[in-house]
């Protein structure tokens, strides 16, 4: 490269700016391609498709005029719910990137389905949901079946097996039902528009008690008129009871969700319409069978009642009555005399009481009481008296010595003396003693008079 510089230098051309190498210009690319398109669907026809033993899938998706180069890496490869082949239309999510080795750009694929399935099921998706907040998959507005339906309409093909499956069920199960075949296509464009009349029409007509929207299994596109809107609003509108038995147990459609009831297949949607015979004549010889029982039961109830009546009337004759009331009779003069000497011994027990307690206030009783009383109440008293006396006592010995305690004689005692002047007055002060000044000094066993030899000096204030 330096050279190369040179040699452009030498001839006056301006150099460039950069040299590219292919990787860089790979790595370049690479990253303009991924930030203008990180992730995009495609719609192609698959060819070339590969599968190594790595795992990953390679494969080319292309149109009528142009083809694209894919990989898809696993783990995502063994996501797939089919399995891709040459010719088939597919829809696929993926991310534009470039093979570095070869310098082709391609696609790096995450997602891939049929394209015909894919747009469908979200179609479908889409108008499920816009129903269902329309409110016509409410449980609440679905009907029950007629427990035993006279009349069924079938809204099906003729020439279908769904509806030779229904007539056998139903006439092995419940062959008393009148079932009407209302033929209509339920494939292609024209079977939404054919349905729809057909459920007005049966609807309208007050003949059927129940109906049955059917068809057997298929792809979704060959189900997908029992996806139309105005299939649902027929059924949704319909004055009689639908039950919609479409497609397989796995296949589920908006005639489905918007039926009074749901069978999984054609055969188990006629088994719901109509009773089984034979466990309806199994339950009728039960019921026949109780039935017996309970008359049987009655027959007996009511032949214990006579004989219990019986015995009544018996009891009633008057031998009998006499008897009883003899019996009786008895009876209650054992119970007067038991209460007579209860009553005499209770009066007896009476009296002793009231004997007691007159004796109790006899005078002579009432005296000799008060006399006790009297000697009590006067041992309290004196012993009372002689409490508080000790108790005052022992309170003026405290007081005293708290006094002695606090006196100026008890100083005195500890070799102290209080002077008095001529008046009598304590002398607190040196200053109040002038020379000559007669004084009297008390003492703990007497007086002393005393005169001031001299003044004490005054003491100097501080300015």
């Amino acid at each position: 490269m330096h050279d190369f510089d040179d040699i452009r230098s030498r001839d006056g051309g301006t150099p460039p700016r950069e040299v590219l190498t292919p990787s860089s210009l790979n790595r370049l690319v690479r990253d303009l391609l991924e930030d203008a398109l990180p992730l995009i669907w495609i719609e192609g026809e698959l060819s070339n498709v590969a599968r190594p033993a790595s795992g990953h899938l390679y494969f080319t998706l292309k149109d009528s005029s142009a083809q694209v180069r894919c990989a898809m890496f696993r783990p995502k490869s063994g996501w797939l719910k089919f399995r891709p082949a040459d010719g088939m239309h597919v829809l696929v999510r993926a991310k534009v990137g470039l093979y570095e080795p070869r310098g082709e750009f391609q696609l790096i694929a995450e997602h891939m389905e049929p394209a015909g399935e894919g747009a469908l099921q979200r179609e479908f998706e889409q108008l499920k949901a816009r129903l269902d907040a329309e409110g016509l998959f409410d449980p609440a507005r679905k009907r029950a079946l007629p427990r035993y339906a006279r009349r069924i309409g079938v809204i099906t093909s003729a020439t279908g097996a769904a509806i030779r499956d229904v007539l056998s069920v139903m006439a092995r199960r419940w062959p008393l039902a009148q079932v009407d075949v209302l033929p209509v296509p339920v494939q292609g464009r024209e079977a939404p528009p054919a349905i729809v009349q057909m459920l007005r029409k049966a609807s309208a007509s007050g003949r059927y008690d129940a109906l049955l929207l059917t068809r057997g299994g298929g792809s979704l596109e060959d189900l997908w008129a029992f996806n139309d809107e105005q299939v649902a609003r027929a059924i949704h509108a319909s004055a009689v009871p639908v039950v919609s038995a479409v497609g397989h147990e796995i296949d589920f459609s908006i005639a489905d969700f918007v039926a009074d009831l749901r069978a999984p297949t054609p055969s188990a949607a006629a088994e719901l319409l109509v009773p089984d015979a034979h466990a309806l004549r199994r339950h009728l010889l039960q019921l026949q069978q109780r039935l017996v029982t309970l008359e049987q039961r009655r027959q007996q109830s009511r032949s214990q009642r006579l004989d219990h009546l019986l015995a009544r009337l018996q009891a009633q004759r008057p031998q009998a009555r006499l008897a009883r009331d003899h019996e009786r009779l008895a009876h209650l003069h054992r119970r007067l005399l038991g209460v007579q000497r209860e009553s005499a011994q209770y009066r007896r027990m009476r009296m002793e009481r009231l004997q007691a307690r007159l004796l109790a206030q006899h005078p002579r009783q009432r005296l000799e009481l008060a006399r006790r009383r009297l000697q009590e109440l006067s041992q309290r008293m004196r012993q009372s008296m002689e409490r508080r006396l000790e108790r005052d006592r022992l309170t003026l010995q405290q007081t005293g010595r708290a006094l002695h305690a606090i006196s100026p004689l008890a100083t005195l005692d500890r070799g102290y003396a209080i002077l008095f002047d001529a008046d009598g007055k304590v002398l607190r002060s040196a200053q109040q003693a002038t020379e000559g000044t007669p004084l009297r000094a008390r003492l703990a066993d007497g007086e002393l008079p005393l005169t001031v030899a001299s003044a004490p000096p005054k003491k100097s204030r501080a300015t």
